[in-house]
């Protein structure tokens, strides 16, 4: 059991690092049959190419190839005998050599490189808990230019959380390789409203925005950043609202930025 799981996670790695999902090159093509920016309708055309020679090379869809993030589905009756969680960081470390993947995780202080995307905290796991005994791992490798931009904002009660979302998507988009796709987290506590974000992001499967999100969607598209902040109608393919109860005197709302190249992929060991 243990080495199915250590090779689902390196095909898990291979599948999310050279392709997109099929939802997700939908929202792309879908985007560049409506724009009206020749600029802007090039570079999405050109998105697609670049997924297109990645697939067929099997090669990382970008250089940045992200940490090793990853959402666990565990049937609550499954019972393992082996370290899930270093198994999963066995694969890592097999799928940095053999994809092969660029080395990122280094210590905050030193900035040593562990070499093999390992380390403390390194692969990062989500974990959900299931009924049965079901056991599915999601890899969801998130690259920097578009996780440096996420934002965590403390607002006041009476503050409205739409404009506080428009306003930091003004700000800090272009530097995102927009167009771009958005969790965002509501409530909880500071860090709650972060883990919601994320979450936001891994539940994204193509499904239709409710009337409140494409509104929202509408408000950060009206802005003209455009595809690679170069002006266009597509600032943000899609977004996810999760939302949680939370103090009476807070209300915290997280942001966070996913670029065009919204990699996941899936695999279902059990």
């Amino acid at each position: 059991m243990r080495e199915k799981v250590v090779a689902a996670t390196v095909r898990a790695l291979e599948r999310a690092e050279t392709t997109l999902p099929e939802w997700v090159l939908h929202r792309i093509r879908d985007a560049a049959a409506r724009e009206s920016n020749p600029l802007a309708r090039h570079h999405l055309q050109f998105m697609l190419e670049n997924v297109k020679i990645a697939g067929e090379d099997r090669l990382p869809l970008c250089q940045d190839t992200g940490l090793p993030i990853f959402h666990v589905q565990m049937g609550r009756e499954l019972i393992l005998d082996f370290d899930l969680a270093e198994a999963v960081a066995e694969g890592v470390r097999l799928a940095t050599r053999s994809i092969p993947l660029r080395p990122n995780a280094v210590d905050p202080q030193t900035r040593r490189n562990s070499g093999d995307n390992t380390g403390p905290g390194m692969p990062c796991i989500i974990w959900d808990y299931v009924h049965g005994r079901k056991l599915r791992l999601t890899a969801f490798p998130k690259g920097a230019g578009s996780e440096n931009m996420s934002l965590v904002g403390m607002l006041n009660p009476a503050d409205d959380p739409f404009d506080f979302i428009v306003r930091t998507v003004a700000e800090r988009a272009a530097n995102a390789c927009p167009p771009l796709f958005l969790g965002i987290g509501m409530g909880g506590s500071f860090d709650l409203a972060a883990r919601l974000a994320k979450h936001a992001l891994l539940k994204m499967d193509g499904r239709i925005e409710d009337a409140e999100e494409q509104e929202l969607l509408r408000r950060i598209n009206d802005l003209g950043i455009g595809p690679m902040g170069l002006g266009g109608d597509t600032t943000a393919l899609g977004l996810r609202i999760e939302r949680a109860f939370c103090h009476t005197a807070s209300l915290p709302v997280a942001i966070n930025f996913q670029c065009w190249a919204n990699r996941s992929a899936t695999e279902v060991i059990l």
